[in-house]
């Protein structure tokens, strides 16, 4: 399990661009629909618990499903698996082109525009699965697009992730005592 673990998310680790975000539909298509190790609740309880995680997305989501299916071995394979392409890949740019190379090569400044659209696509397109596999519909849709523009707008204090992280916690969770307050209302109106 440890060496399948290590050998998924090295190829997904060795075939996106675009990093941790353009990865997510990737390593959801393996590990919940393809493998079948984790349904999909709990697939985006980890992506949660990895996007709050400080450091790089890509290796904190394999973190955390190692960690969720075979402990700390798990997590350091996934982790591993996750690392060792890109590392490779930039170790081996890094021994062959510069900079320069790569801005006066018209075929690898080619390929590096052509990348450009799809690693974006790769970005956009989990963010459309998370919102429905989070029960986000389109009258719900305001509510990120407006967090997304205020982050943009580079106001001093609205343009801080942490503050919409607290308030989307606070608003969870006022959210869940509401609701346990309603259906203890209404098993209280049964009993009656």
């Amino acid at each position: 399990m440890l060496r399948l673990l290590f050998l998924t998310f090295a190829k997904i680790g060795a075939f996106t661009f675009g990093g941790g975000w353009a990865m997510i539909s990737i390593i959801e298509r393996e590990v919940v629909d393809k493998r079948h190790w984790l349904d999909r609740t709990e697939f985006l309880d980890l992506l949660a618990v990895a996007q709050s995680l400080p450091g790089i997305l890509a290796v904190n989501i394999s973190v955390v499903v190692g960690d969720k299916l075979k402990g700390l071995k798990g997590a350091i394979a996934a982790a591993t698996g996750t690392i060792t392409p890109s590392f490779l890949i930039i170790l081996l740019i890094a021994m062959f082109l510069t900079p320069e190379t790569i801005i006066s090569n018209p075929t690898l400044a080619a390929i590096f525009k052509g990348i450009r659209p799809a690693v974006v696509a790769l970005i956009i397109a989990p963010v459309f699965t998370t919102a429905k596999s989070s029960g986000i519909g389109w009258r719900l849709a305001w509510i990120p697009a407006a967090v997304a523009l205020l982050i943009w707008s580079k106001w001093p204090i609205v343009s801080n992730p942490i503050l919409y992280i607290l308030i989307g916690g606070a608003a969870g969770y006022w959210l869940a005592i509401r609701s346990h307050k309603r259906l203890e209302a209404r098993k209280e109106d049964v009993e009656k």
